[in-house]
């Protein structure tokens, strides 16, 4: 691999990451048309590192506030707890269970993954299309119903087994991890800021485990491609990724991922045509 493909990589990872269209399945194509046949999965991985540094960047805040409400689990209770805390505690519970149910849905989609054609994940895109504009019909009919919950409300129990299982789906290449996480908190009625922002908190748990699964794989990728593409591609993936992130979440704000279907649809429907 070249330092050129790296950046191109990078850039794809980056971009593809945070904005519904799944960054693993144009990383599988471009790969696909790249001629690289032996990309160990850890090198994908790292690009993931490399986008979910730009995560804990952007919410760096809500991280922090997390963080503390945490450690005050473990600390002497005070009377009248500020709603505030309790909230990040439901938070912090609902970010527990999805880590957990995706932990369960990935052993079993890590089967698929190595063996997947490049037909399969063209049709990924399509699928991810299609849930993007069913969530996005969803969205708008509980927004309309008079007990909608106020837009910071974190997930129930309930939201977070179903956001794990959609994030579990969404390690599929050509199914948009982003996509199908923010797709399954609408379906289940979390407000479009609390999915988007939910969606991509609960991700960093999931990166950094996927990469302690593959981390056994750290000499193959240093000696089958090279220190400088690897870094360059990271690189190249945060930048990009925090770009990608901040215009995500304003779209995500106004309603409007049903768009990327307009994208998607078409790379799906030629890629099975063209790709072999």
């Amino acid at each position: 691999m070249s330092v050129f493909q790296g950046i191109i990589l990078g850039l794809l990872q980056g971009i593809a990451e945070f904005l519904p269209v799944s960054s693993s399945g144009h990383l599988a194509v471009a790969q696909h048309l790249f001629g690289l046949t032996e990309v160990p999965l850890l090198f994908d991985v790292f690009l993931h590192l490399a986008t979910l540094l730009a995560v804990v960047l952007f919410f760096r805040k809500k991280i922090w506030k997390l963080l503390c409400s945490f450690i005050s689990i473990f600390l002497p209770r005070k009377e009248n707890q500020p709603d505030s805390i309790a909230a990040d505690k439901t938070y912090i519970a609902a970010l527990l269970l999805a880590t957990a149910v995706t932990g369960a849905a990935g052993v079993l989609t890590s089967k698929l993954i190595s063996g997947i054609s490049i037909k399969a994940v063209c049709a990924g895109f399509i699928c991810t299309a299609m849930l993007l504009i069913l969530s996005s019909a969803a969205e708008k009919k509980y927004s309309a119903r008079p007990d909608a919950k106020p837009a910071e409300t974190p997930p129930d129990w309930r939201q977070a087994l179903a956001i794990g299982l959609f994030q579990g789906i969404g390690t599929l290449p050509g199914i948009s991890r982003s996509g199908s996480t923010i797709a399954g908190s609408l379906f289940c009625g979390v407000s479009r800021e609390m999915a988007g922002e939910f969606s991509f908190i609960v991700s960093i748990p999931a990166i950094i485990g996927a990469f302690i699964l593959e981390a056994k794989d750290l000499g193959e990728v240093a000696s089958g491609i090279g220190a400088a593409p690897v870094a360059a591609g990271c690189a190249a993936a945060f930048v990009s990724g925090y770009c990608a992130l901040a215009w995500l979440m304003k779209l995500i704000r106004k309603g409007r991922l049903e768009w990327f279907a307009a994208y998607l649809v078409p790379l799906g429907v030629l890629g099975l045509i063209f790709l072999k």
